[in-house]
């Protein structure tokens, strides 16, 4: 690498428009030496190369022709780190190796804004996978955080100075706009409303999206495409906020008003994926309906609570076959222009690629409620909860 010495220096000082002169007396050399190492009849002395970087206003690294194998490694490193932490999923599976593998990447490559987000992003998941998020209730009987517990988790104390420290030099972009999700989520756990406001006040409203924006950008098909992936969006975001709402509101809806507000975060799938259709959504509504069974259960509907579950297993097997095509289409009208990808390649999609049938008994009913304690022992005792675990072999 070394050899291309001259013949990189030749070139910036080129692409500047700079002469051999102006270039050898803002680094305090001569000319001729400049000559020299264009030349490649020899080079600078190693305590010439930051101030040769810094005139040209690039790195090290780029000087001497790395950057290109650095940013593969560290986009290497990134992905590898992201993958692992994608397996703990509520579960501790490979938590303290994601971690050492995040810390050591940043050792080798300090101050990356890439490294340090998978740090703060596997240091973010860990407080969620070692302690759990813990609500209380307050005095009007509404869902809230635990924020004194949250303030002892050291992960998400580390987590905060990180997103903190890249939200003074990221630029506008997705990485940027995940820092702020996940600081501000961070800020409600610990109680930091004010700064969580202010923190969203750099974020785009809901209309200056990138898939609002880029139905925008086209027209024709690729216009009409935009717009489906937009819808798609903002259904599932729609049905999203319904099931929180269910959660907020734990204490302050009878369950007929909860039974009801979940149905309605499925159904409005089908206001748009009009002939069942659903792509890789699929997984979320199984889960949205193993809630769903829990308060069927409690409102004296069991044989809706069960009817519940087999909906959620045929979801999910709709989302296998989803999965395991390598690509795909949504077939209503108005997103039959939409491709799906595999869980691997959708950011969109929650669950690791691992996850089975069985997940859902396991994580039965998904989101922590407080009547859990109650419905579970009932539900499982009922001979008709062993039939359903048995579909799902």
């Amino acid at each position: 690498m070394q050899l291309d010495l001259g013949q990189k220096i030749r070139e910036l000082r080129r692409r500047d428009g700079r002469t051999q002169e102006a270039f050898a007396k803002a680094i305090g050399v001569t000319s001729q030496a400049v000559s020299r190492w264009e030349a490649n009849g020899g080079y600078p002395d190693m305590e010439m190369i930051p101030p040769i970087a810094n005139y040209f206003g690039i790195s090290i690294d780029e000087l001497f022709g790395y950057n290109n194998e650095r940013s593969k490694k560290i986009d290497e490193l990134a992905a590898k780190i992201d993958q692992m932490n994608s397996q703990n999923n509520g579960v501790d599976i490979n938590i303290n190796e994601c971690i050492s593998l995040a810390r050591n990447a940043l050792i080798e490559f300090p101050g990356n804004e890439k490294i340090m987000l998978c740090l703060a992003s596997v240091l973010y998941n860990a407080g969620y996978v070692r302690y759990g998020e813990c609500h209380l209730s307050d005095d009007e009987g509404y869902d809230v955080l635990d924020i004194e517990k949250h303030r002892t988790y050291s992960e998400w104390k580390e987590a905060i100075s990180l997103y903190e420290k890249l939200l003074k030099t990221m630029e506008n972009g997705e990485p940027r706009h995940r820092v702020i999700r996940e600081l501000t989520q961070l800020y409600l756990n610990t109680g930091e409303h004010t700064r969580a406001l202010e923190v969203i006040e750099s974020a785009p409203n809901i209309y200056g999206t990138r898939e609002f924006l880029k139905a925008k950008a086209v027209d024709g098909k690729k216009r009409a495409k935009a717009y489906g992936e937009a819808l798609l969006k903002t259904v599932r975001a729609c049905s999203e906020l319904m099931v929180s709402g269910v959660l907020t509101n734990e204490k302050n809806m009878s369950v007929a008003e909860k039974v009801q507000s979940l149905r309605n975060a499925i159904e409005i799938f089908n206001t748009i994926c009009t002939d069942g259709n659903c792509g890789l959504h699929h997984s979320y509504i199984a889960r949205v309906y193993t809630l769903l069974s829990l308060y069927l259960w409690l409102d004296g509907k069991k044989d809706d609570a069960f009817m519940a579950l087999d909906a959620a297993l045929l979801h999910f097997k709709r989302f296998d076959k989803c999965r395991t095509k390598q690509t795909g289409y949504y077939t209503a009208p108005l997103i039959k222009l939409v491709q799906h990808e595999t869980c691997k390649n959708n950011s969109d999609v929650d669950l690791p690629i691992e996850t089975s049938h069985m997940s859902l008994a396991e994580d039965w009913p998904w989101w922590s409620v407080s009547e859990y304690e109650i419905v579970k022992p009932e539900i499982q005792a009922d001979p008709r909860w062993n039939e359903w675990v048995s579909k799902l072999q």
